[in-house]
């Protein structure tokens, strides 16, 4: 054999076992990145959940909030009435005090 067909033979040999090489690399950066992508989709779907769950909480409280609101509501007019109510009581009996004095 002449050295162009040893050449030759050599070359095609190391690109055989170098390409095996590359397609094992590729193989195993792809699953890789494929195991990294799923790992970051279940840390995504947990942190939603998470998420979904404490909106659904602070939904709960609010609607708490807003019924004691309207209560508090309902109490502050209520001592309102009272209120004009005693002060007129108040100013009548004071003005029966003074024409009794």
């Amino acid at each position: 054999m002449d050295a162009i067909s040893i050449y030759t033979v050599i070359i095609t040999i190391f690109t055989v076992f170098g390409s095996a090489s590359a397609w094992r690399f590729y193989e195993k950066r792809m699953a890789s990145k494929e195991k990294t992508e799923n790992l970051m989709k279940d840390d995504n779907r947990d942190r939603i959940n998470k998420l979904e769950i404490l909106l659904e909480k602070a939904s709960k409280e609010k609607d708490i909030m807003r019924a004691e609101i309207l209560k508090l509501t309902k109490e502050v007019g209520e001592l309102g009435v009272k209120v004009d109510f005693l002060s007129k009581e108040n100013k009548r009996l004071l003005e029966a005090l003074d024409k009794k004095v």
